[in-house]
C-alpha cells in the first residue's frame, strides 16, 4: 500500500486512561503501533495533549486557582517531563522524536506559518517523529488555539496530511451521547457537505477534568480537516490497535470524507492569494523547460523581479514574452531575489549571509496556468 502522511491527535483522556495521571503503559502500546507505522514509511505527526496532567502528577496535585498563570505553570513543569516521556519509549525502537509547540499567531501569519511547516518538514525528511502541543507556556487568551483538536487539525492544514486520527474515550460520533442513551448508534461516516445539526447537538462536552476537548471540538476539527483534502476518523483511544486498522483500511469508529483533494486544496488557496497581484518573476527558456520537467526554480533561472513581495507570498511565473506560465510561493523576498537572481545555488548564503534552501521556488509550491 502507498505510504501515508498521518496526523494522530491523543487527548489527555487517552493519555491518562481515565486516571489522574500519565499511562506509561498505555502510551508505550501506542508508541508500538506508531513504531510500526513507521517501520513501513508512514510518515507520523503526534498532537499530544497531557502536559499538565503531568505537571500535576509532577507537583503533587497541589490545589491552584483556575486561571491562566497557573496552568501555564503546569505545562511548563509537564511539557519536559512528557517529552522525556515520548523520547524514551520511541527509543526502544530507535526513533527519535521533536518538540515543536505552537500559538494560534504560528499558524495564522504568513511567515511564522512558512517557518512552522518548513520545521515539521524537516524533521519528516529525517525521520523524526514530530511530537506538537500548543505553547502554553507564553499563550494568552488571545492567541490561545483553545484545544489540541483544532491544533490538530490545522496541522493535518499545515503539512498536508492524507488521515487525521482524533483519539478519544469514545468508540466515535453516536447519533445521541451514549453515557446517557443506551439506543445511541454509531455513525460509520459523514460524507455529506455539511455535518448534520442532529450529530452538532448529539455531541457532548469534556467529562474527565484533564482535558479542553470534547466531541463537539471534535466535530469543529473534522469539518475543518477535511475541507483541506483530509480523511479524518474519531475512535476510541483505549485500542491503540485501531490506529493501525485505520491505516490499512478497516472501519474504525466515525469516518469523515474528504470534500476535495490536497491538490484542489492547494491550487484554491493559491489562486486566492495571486488575485489582484502584479508582482512576476521573468525567467529564462531553460528554466520554463526545467519547471515543466517537474523541477523546480532556482535563482540562475530568474532574469527579472518585479514588484514587492515577501518571503512565503504567491507570485506569478512568466516567460520573456510575459506570458503567465505559473504561481509560485516563494522562499524569498523581492529585495533578496534582486541580489541572487542569477546565481548558482550555492552562492546564495555567500551572497545574503543564510539560506532558506536551495529553491526560490519548490516545484511542490507551483501551480501551472
Amino acid at each position: 500500500m502507498e505510504t501515508q502522511r498521518i496526523v494522530i491527535k491523543l487527548g489527555t483522556s487517552t493519555l491518562t486512561q481515565g486516571k489522574t495521571e500519565l499511562s506509561v503503559e498505555h502510551i508505550l502500546e501506542i508508541v508500538r503501533v506508531i513504531a510500526r507505522l513507521h517501520q513501513q514509511g508512514h510518515q507520523v505527526i503526534l498532537v499530544s495533549s497531557g502536559a499538565m496532567a503531568a505537571g500535576k502528577a509532577s507537583l503533587g496535585y497541589p490545589s491552584l486557582p483556575k486561571h491562566l498563570p497557573a496552568k501555564q505553570m503546569l505545562a511548563a513543569v509537564g511539557q519536559s517531563r512528557l517529552m522525556e516521556l515520548y523520547s524514551q519509549l520511541f527509543g526502544f525502537y530507535r526513533i527519535k522524536v521533536g518538540q515543536v509547540l505552537l500559538t494560534r499567531d504560528d499558524l495564522s501569519q504568513r511567515r511564522r506559518y512558512l517557518n512552522a511547516r518548513n520545521t515539521l518538514e524537516a524533521l519528516i525528511q529525517y525521520q523524526v517523529v514530530p511530537v506538537i502541543n500548543e505553547n502554553d507556556t507564553v499563550s494568552t487568551e488571545e492567541i490561545r488555539l483553545g484545544d489540541n483538536d483544532n491544533l490538530s487539525a490545522l496541522v493535518a492544514n499545515l503539512v498536508e496530511a492524507d488521515l487525521l486520527i482524533l483519539l478519544t474515550d469514545q468508540d466515535g460520533l453516536f447519533t445521541s451521547d451514549p453515557r446517557n442513551d443506551p439506543q445511541a448508534q454509531l455513525v460509520r461516516e459523514v460524507d455529506s457537505p455539511e455535518i448534520p445539526s442532529t450529530y452538532w447537538e448529539a455531541a457532548g462536552g469534556s467529562v474527565s477534568g484533564l482535558g479542553t476537548g470534547g466531541m463537539v471540538t471534535k466535530l469543529h476539527a473534522a469539518n475543518l480537516a477535511r475541507r483541506s483534502g483530509c480523511t479524518v476518523i474519531i475512535t476510541n483511544g483505549k485500542n491503540p490497535e485501531g490506529i493501525w486498522e485505520i491505516v490499512h483500511g478497516a472501519s474504525v469508529g466515525t469516518k469523515f470524507s474528504p470534500l476535495c483533494t490536497k491538490m484542489e486544496s492547494r491550487k484554491r488557496y493559491m489562486l486566492a492569494e495571486a488575485r489582484n497581484n502584479d508582482t512576476s518573476l521573468e525567467i529564462d527558456s531553460g528554466a520554463v523547460k526545467a519547471l515543466k520537467s517537474g523541477g523546480s526554480l532556482l535563482p540562475v533561472g530568474i532574469k527579472v523581479v518585479n514588484g514587492e513581495f515577501q518571503r512565503a507570498d504567491i507570485v506569478h511565473i512568466v516567460d520573456k514574452n510575459q506570458k503567465k506560465i505559473a504561481l509560485g510561493m516563494v522562499n524569498y523576498s523581492a529585495s533578496d531575489l534582486a541580489r541572487i537572481m542569477g546565481l548558482q545555488s550555492q552562492e546564495i548564503e555567500h551572497a545574503l549571509g543564510y539560506t532558506y534552501g536551495m529553491e526560490v521556488i519548490h516545484h511542490n509550491n507551483l501551480l501551472f496556468l
